[in-house]
C-alpha cells in the first residue's frame, strides 16, 4: 500500500474571487493570520474593496491584533508580580509578543495610508477607515512610552477626530459605522488620555443622539445599531461608577465588526 503524501506548501492564490473565498474559509477555520494575509493581497490589488470585503479585512486584524493585545496584557501583569529568572524570561517573552503587535499596527496602517483611505468612495467607506486608523495607533500607545507615545497618540486622535468631523456631516447619529466611531473614541478619551469628562460627554452625546432618531433607523442596521448603542450605555454606567471600563473589542459586537455597513 503505498501512503500518499501532503503537499504542505502553499499554493498559489492569484484572483482577487478566490482570495475573498480563501479568506471566508481561514475566518471559518479561525485562522486569522492567514485570513489577513490574503485579504491583505485583496487590498494590494489598488481597487476599492466592497462593504464585504472591507469586513472581512477589518475582521481579520481585529482578531490577530487581539489576540496580541490579549497576551501582551496577561504577560505585563505576570511580570510586574514575578522577580529574578522567571520576571527576565517574562519581560522577553512580552517584547516579542510586543514587536509582533507593532509589525501588524505598522503593515494595516501602511493599507491604510497606501490604498484604502485614498480609494475611500463614499462617506461611510473613509469614516470606516480613519476610524480604524485611529484604533490601531490607540493600540499601539498602549504599548509605547516617551516620544513614541505622544507621537501615536497625537495620530490616533487626528484620526478619530478627522472621522468624527465626517460621521457627523454626512452620516445619521444612528449609522452604526457612526456610532462605532463613537464608541472607540471615548474609550481613547477614558484609557489613553485619562479624560473622564470628555469620554462621558462624547458617549452620552451619541448615545443620546441615536436615541432621538432611532424610529429613522433602518430596520437592515436596526441590530448593528442598537447593539453598540447598548455598549455605549453600558460604558457610561461603568465610566460613572467605581468601575472600570468595558473594551468594545471584548463586547459581543465591534464597531468595525461583519455587519456594520
Amino acid at each position: 500500500m503505498t501512503e500518499t503524501m501532503l503537499d504542505c506548501s502553499d499554493k498559489v492564490t492569484e484572483t482577487k474571487e478566490e482570495l475573498v473565498q480563501l479568506a471566508k474559509l481561514a475566518e471559518q477555520a479561525e485562522r486569522y493570520d492567514d485570513m489577513a494575509e490574503s485579504m491583505k493581497k485583496v487590498t494590494e490589488f489598488g481597487d476599492e474593496l466592497s462593504n464585504e470585503e472591507r469586513n472581512l479585512l477589518s475582521v481579520a486584524y481585529k482578531n490577530v491584533v487581539g489576540a496580541r493585545r490579549s497576551s501582551w496584557r496577561v504577560l505585563s501583569s505576570i511580570e510586574q508580580k514575578t522577580e529574578g529568572g522567571k520576571k527576565t524570561m517574562t519581560k522577553e517573552y512580552r517584547e516579542k509578543i510586543e514587536c509582533e503587535l507593532r509589525d501588524i499596527c505598522k503593515g494595516v496602517m501602511n493599507l491604510l495610508d497606501k490604498f484604502l483611505i485614498p480609494k475611500a468612495g463614499t462617506p461611510d467607506s473613509k469614516v470606516f477607515y480613519l476610524k480604524m486608523k485611529g484604533d490601531y495607533y490607540r493600540y499601539l500607545a498602549e504599548v509605547s512610552s516617551g516620544d513614541e507615545l505622544t507621537d501615536v497618540i497625537d495620530k490616533s486622535q487626528q484620526s478619530y477626530q478627522e472621522a468624527f468631523d465626517i460621521a457627523k456631516d454626512k452620516m445619521p447619529p444612528t449609522h452604526p459605522i457612526r456610532l462605532g466611531l463613537a464608541l472607540n473614541f471615548s474609550v481613547f478619551y477614558f484609557e489613553i488620555l485619562d479624560n473622564k469628562s470628555k469620554a462621558c460627554q462624547l458617549a452620552k452625546q451619541s448615545f443620546d443622539e441615536a436615541v432621538a432618531e432611532l424610529d429613522t433607523l433602518d430596520e437592515n442596521l436596526y441590530k448593528d445599531s442598537t447593539l453598540i448603542m447598548q455598549l455605549l450605555r453600558d460604558n457610561l454606567t461603568l465610566w460613572t461608577s467605581d468601575g472600570g471600563v468595558e473594551e468594545p473589542e471584548t463586547a459581543p459586537i465591534v464597531a468595525d465588526a461583519e455587519g456594520t455597513n
